[in-house]
């Protein structure tokens, strides 16, 4: 059966997750991480994607961004992705797919959902046993929300910015925010919406964008016949 389209609109957080073939790795050294930021970097200024948060684990790949148009983001994660294959073909010469198929994403609600997928993806490291806290984690954007260190790639959404007006107190009120972590309810939200191509929000928001996209935006009820998520 066909795939559901990708819900995609402009101006609004998407929650995107990039994997590696059967979960395997998609960065084996240093030069790998660097050359996919810098692409990264390049690609969303492309297409017109706001960066926000991202994470590079090493066999998949957290993004938070804003697109400027309905197609920004998967202009950008296309070319992304192809430059990235082609990279790590040449750099180790193999041939093949490194990518498990088309990404995964969500459009996201921003005044209740954007802030719980920054500590998503901030968090990931944490929760994956690799590192204690974010700041120990190198490949993720906590550098510059959690530490203030300059990072061209990232900019701000609105919410993380209005957690305080001064520069210094809102890194303490971010680094505040990702002490507590993610109940599993918010984790599990997070996870179903972006593996399903769903919407993250409330029954409002849901009902907004059906409405705006003419398609259905959450899981269809048991028994009712539905077709294969991304």
């Amino acid at each position: 059966m066909p795939r559901r389209a990708r819900l995609a609109l402009a101006g609004i957080p998407w929650h995107i997750i990039q994997r590696g073939n059967n979960r395997s790795a998609c960065f084996y050294h240093q030069e790998d991480y660097l050359f996919f930021l810098e692409q990264l970097e390049l690609q969303a200024e492309t297409f017109g994607c706001q960066v926000h948060a991202y994470c590079l684990m090493t066999n998949h790949v957290h993004l938070l961004v804003t697109p400027a148009e309905s197609d920004s983001a998967s202009l950008m994660m296309k070319n992304l992705g192809q430059r990235f294959v082609q990279f790590i073909n040449r750099t180790y010469q193999r041939t093949g797919t490194l990518w498990e198929g088309r990404f995964k994403s969500c459009i996201t609600q921003e005044d209740q959902y954007v802030l719980s997928c920054y500590r998503y993806i901030e968090l990931n490291p944490v929760r994956a046993g690799m590192v204690g806290h974010p700041q120990d984690y190198q490949w993720s954007s906590f550098s510059f929300n959690g530490a203030g260190q300059p990072n061209s790639l990232i900019s701000p959404h609105p919410l993380y910015s209005n957690l305080a007006v001064d520069s210094g107190e809102r890194l303490l009120a971010y680094q505040e925010l990702l002490k507590s972590a993610l109940s599993e309810r918010e984790i599990n939200a997070i996870r179903s919406a972006t593996n399903g191509n769903f919407v993250l929000g409330n029954d409002r928001f849901q009902r907004e964008i059906e409405l705006a996209l003419g398609k259905r935006t959450r899981p269809g009820k048991p028994g009712r016949p539905h077709t294969n998520s991304d």
